[in-house]
């Protein structure tokens, strides 16, 4: 039984790894969800099969509720709080690695315990509530619930160093003292404090850094758990999501320009808000088009390159956007897409939106690719991304952004921005491309104003 259990364990882990390479491709993603699905499925079914297991029946039961919320949740969730959901469930998975691993040192003799398995114990409980509490605070501020800006106060930094220290000792006083739960339990308090600490002080607009960040640590957590139960599928499945969870979050803070220390403990953005004095000043104006005005400057031009934002995914304009480039194309108009590695709240949130509105693949292209295109693009529309277009990342050094790789969209001919009002984005600062002279502000609700686009190119 055994030997069959390591098999099906290294069958699985080929699914996980398989699957993970494909979620590469948007072409691909949808299989390689599936086949981790399956890989995850497979593992659970064969570890019921240990002998260790004597009763069913709550795990059966868990089996059902757990199934059960999961496909509503999945049903239910808008994709503009698809960043939201996976702050939840990374938190749940690092509640769960402390549940186990405590579990397991309570209901043994822990004596029994090497003095690595005893460190590893109080590690994975360490990592496991940082987690948790950490992913909590970031749902909260990201779904609204807790403000987004960033909460700091005097000493922040020296605390939260001393308890992760402490928490750390404490750890390690496991091995010299194997029978002290209550050491345990103290690492754990300090960790369930330090998550909370640790979120504060970073912008609401960072989260989805730091969920990326918290996925990394709940797979670091789930891959100690597995050495305390000697599972090598828990091992290697932790591993991936540790090491994949990493390597994003080092490319998202690349997309940003910003060192991950900056990220942490910068206390960089909020939500954003209104630019004080934008155009009060008299030193900067813009000029308003409407949606007949956007209809002729894109209906007769040759080449469209489309720019989505969070603001298209809050307006869930995603369908009346690809509606519009129907449109487009029928009149001979060739239309692109253009996704900055950031744009939404996650990396893929903008591909996984136009794919939800049927957006062909080969019509989305990144930032690398889409950037030389712009110098012989007639128009650029920009929905609702604010900071990711601003062209002060490239011209102002004194600009917080400067430096931030951009979307090159102030080089096309004609930039037309959709955007309720000339609030700012999350970094705070004013957006340099409103005031060019061959941009449009186009105000309003993404939806409805692209409503008013379609009504409009079907008329001329």
């Amino acid at each position: 039984m055994d030997t069959f259990i390591q098999i099906a364990y290294l069958v699985a882990t080929g699914l996980f790894i398989s699957g993970l390479k494909k979620l590469g491709s948007p072409a691909t993603a949808r299989q390689g969800n599936q086949w981790a699905a399956w890989g995850m499925a497979l593992g659970l079914a064969v570890t019921l099969f240990d002998h260790q297991i004597m009763r069913y029946e709550w795990i059966v039961a868990g089996i059902v509720v757990g199934s059960a919320i999961g496909v509503y949740i999945a049903r239910k969730v808008e994709m503009t709080a698809m960043p939201e959901m996976v702050a939840l469930l990374n938190g749940l998975g690092g509640g769960a690695s402390v549940l186990v691993a405590g579990g397991e040192y309570l209901i043994k003799d822990p004596y029994l315990f090497s003095a690595d398995s005893l460190f590893t114990i109080g590690m994975s409980v360490f990592i496991g509530g940082v987690t948790f509490t950490g992913s909590l605070m970031a749902f909260g501020k990201l779904a609204g619930k807790l403000p987004g800006n960033p909460i700091t106060f005097g000493g922040q930094k020296p605390l939260n160093g001393l308890l992760a220290l402490v928490a750390v000792a404490g750890s390690a006083g496991l091995v010299w003292y194997p029978d002290s739960a209550g050491l345990v339990l103290g690492v754990t308090l300090l960790a369930l404090v330090l998550g909370v600490l640790f979120v504060l002080p970073i912008g609401g607009a960072d989260m989805p850094v730091v969920i990326s960040l918290l996925n990394s640590l709940s797979g670091v957590a789930a891959s100690a758990t597995g050495f305390v139960l000697n599972n090598s599928l828990l091992i290697v499945s932790g591993a991936l999501v540790g090491a994949s969870g990493f390597i994003l979050t080092m490319i998202m803070c690349k997309a940003m320009n910003r060192p991950l220390t900056n990220v942490l403990f910068g206390a960089f953005g909020g939500d954003g808000g209104a630019v004080a004095g934008a155009t009060g000043d008299g030193s900067k104006s813009i000029r308003e088009a409407q949606a007949d005005d956007v209809a002729v400057m894109a209906g007769y031009a040759s080449k469209v390159v489309i720019v989505p934002g969070y603001g298209l995914a809050v307006a869930q304009a995603q369908h009346v956007i690809r509606e519009v480039a129907s449109l487009l194309e029928n009149k001979g108009v060739d239309v692109k897409y253009g996704i900055h590695p950031v744009a939404g709240r996650m990396p893929g949130h903008m591909n996984v939106l136009l794919a939800e509105a049927n957006v062909p693949y080969p019509q989305l292209y990144d930032m690398d690719d889409i950037n030389p295109e712009f110098e012989s693009t007639d128009v650029v529309l920009v929905v609702g991304a604010n900071d990711v277009v601003n062209p002060a990342a490239r011209t102002n050094p004194a600009s917080p952004i400067f430096g931030m790789p951009i979307l090159d969209v102030d080089k096309a001919k004609a930039v037309i921005v959709l955007k309720r009002s000339m609030n700012a984005g999350f970094a705070g600062i004013d957006n340099d491309l409103f005031y060019k002279p061959n941009t449009y502000m186009y105000f309003g609700d993404a939806k409805k104003s692209l409503q008013g686009l379609v009504t409009a190119l079907k008329e001329l």
